[in-house]
């Protein structure tokens, strides 16, 4: 296959199709593609788009649900989202004034811009400023849990309707119908499919039961259970497993193989899209991007959720396949994030941003994988706070205003081989890991004085960083513990 070594704007002469399919909790270690992958996870459909493409090593998409999408709509970290405020959870409101979503810029320049799946940010979904076509889950009336069954949906910005059947499929079966319907047409789209799976209730479909019955135990991570003597205090003696009369995690096995099973279906679904491109003769022409919102932990550090700032947690797959574009088999240990992603999206479609976004642009990896990026990888979870309500509670001191289930804000940059943490809480110590060395990031050298230098250059670099991409709320950190 030629492969074009760079990537014009736009980057063929006739301008891409964009399908971003955007997964829920789905760690990298879910795909077997992974060399982090348990053994006996099999997802042959996203392996194969892999394959056809290049796939990211290490990619920080967001850190939970509702900021990842927020990031993947704005291009904007969680502290440049502005006006977005939780109402009653998970229902939110903005003020798409201030808070503008990219898909309507893509309206304007001759896109048709498409929504399926979930919704986190409220009544407002869009429809008309946004998207052309929508069909958006947005976990209002009381649906909020209807993950995988009894889904309620939101067609064209209408009234709630049952989706009806397994929703992983359904989205899917939509998708395509929507894919093939196109075969003829002469405008591009965008779609951005969002899957409810592989969020917890973490429920398989039914054909999908027996899977993984003959695999080995899943192997528990060595710190699942505390003391973490290296970790903020916090994070010190933390853990979400209960023991059973073994003193091993309770049903660690179960659960571990559950959420596997449920990820077969976006395996399946990946399949499905993969085949409706190709049968309408609309592949060569199609940027096809594979991501989740985050990843997920099972028992690593002693969690079982996102929101942490550690790989175990948040690390999601990213997979980028571009016929002719980008070289097949190929693979890029560049930390990346999903504001990155947003910002490349622009490149393929050969439009400018109409705002100042947070991320860089990955057309030069796409094309030499080996390239480096000239500012570092960023990354900030400040809960529920978002915009100008960071600053402001960061000034009054009130850390708690950012505190859910014992963990607090953070702030985090992938310089090199070193990861940098700075929690947003006082009296607390910062955390250095070394990703070559330590990739479970178990040994925190920020407390080692052999790092004093490298701890003090790291930090300063980070509030530099930070500062760049309007994050004042910097200059009200709480200072960092020291020994």
């Amino acid at each position: 296959m030629e492969v074009r070594r760079h990537l014009p704007k736009p980057i063929a002469k006739k301008r891409p199709n964009i399908l971003y399919i955007f997964t829920d909790d789905q760690s990298h270690r879910s795909v077997s593609a992974y060399e982090e992958a348990r053994p006996w996870v099999k997802t042959p459909h996203i392996d194969k788009l892999a394959k056809s493409g290049m796939r990211f090593s290490t990619c920080y998409t967001g850190t939970w649900c509702q900021p990842s999408r927020a990031s993947a709509l704005s291009g904007l970290l969680q502290h440049g989202v502005q006006t977005l405020a939780i109402t009653e959870y998970p229902m939110a409101e903005y003020d798409p004034k201030q808070l503008r979503f990219f898909p309507s810029v893509f309206r304007k320049n001759g896109y048709e811009t498409v929504c399926i799946g979930k919704w986190h940010l409220g009544d407002d979904v869009g429809h008309g400023r946004d998207w052309d076509y929508s069909v958006i889950w947005d976990r209002g009336a009381g649906n909020s849990r209807a993950y995988y069954y009894d889904t309620l949906v939101r067609t064209n910005g209408g009234e709630r309707k049952p989706l009806g059947g397994y929703s992983t499929d359904r989205f899917t079966e939509l998708a395509v119908e929507y894919i093939e319907n196109k075969r003829n047409s002469d405008k591009p789209w965008y779609l951005w499919l969002c899957y409810g799976g592989v969020h917890g209730p973490y429920t398989p479909a039914d054909r999908h039961l027996d899977s993984y019955s003959d695999a080995p135990p899943a192997k528990v991570p060595s710190d699942i259970f505390p003391p973490r003597p290296t970790k903020p205090a916090h994070l010190k003696d933390m853990t979400r497993w209960k023991k059973d009369d073994d003193g091993k995690p309770l049903k660690y096995d179960e659960c571990v193989k559950k959420y596997h099973k449920a990820v077969r279906s976006l395996d399946d679904g990946v399949g499905a899209l993969m085949k409706a491109l190709e049968s309408s003769g609309q592949l060569d022409n199609t940027i096809v991007i594979f991501t989740s919102d985050q990843g997920y932990a099972w028992g690593q550090h002693g969690s079982r959720e996102k929101w942490l700032p550690y790989d175990s947690n948040i690390c999601a797959p990213l997979i980028f396949s571009a016929p002719g574009v980008i070289e097949p088999g190929t693979v890029c240990s560049e930390p990346v994030n999903g504001v990155d992603i947003v910002r490349t999206i622009h490149s393929f479609a050969g439009i400018e941003p109409e705002w100042k976004m947070h991320g860089r642009d990955l057309s030069g990896l796409l094309t030499n994988p080996k390239d480096k990026l000239n500012e570092p990888m960023l990354m900030i979870n400040t809960t529920y706070q978002y915009g100008d309500r960071i600053k402001e509670r960061l000034k009054e001191n009130d850390y708690d205003a950012f505190m859910r289930r014992g963990l607090y804000a953070w702030m985090m940059m992938r310089d090199g081989q070193y990861k940098y943490i700075r929690h947003f809480k006082d009296n607390t110590i910062e955390e250095l890991y070394d990703m070559k060395a330590d990739p479970d990031e178990l040994t925190n050298l920020a407390v080692n004085p052999q790092y004093t230098s490298l701890l003090k250059n790291l930090r300063d670099k980070a509030v530099t960083e930070f500062r760049k991409k309007n994050g004042d709320f910097v200059d009200h950190l709480p200072p960092p513990k020291t020994n």
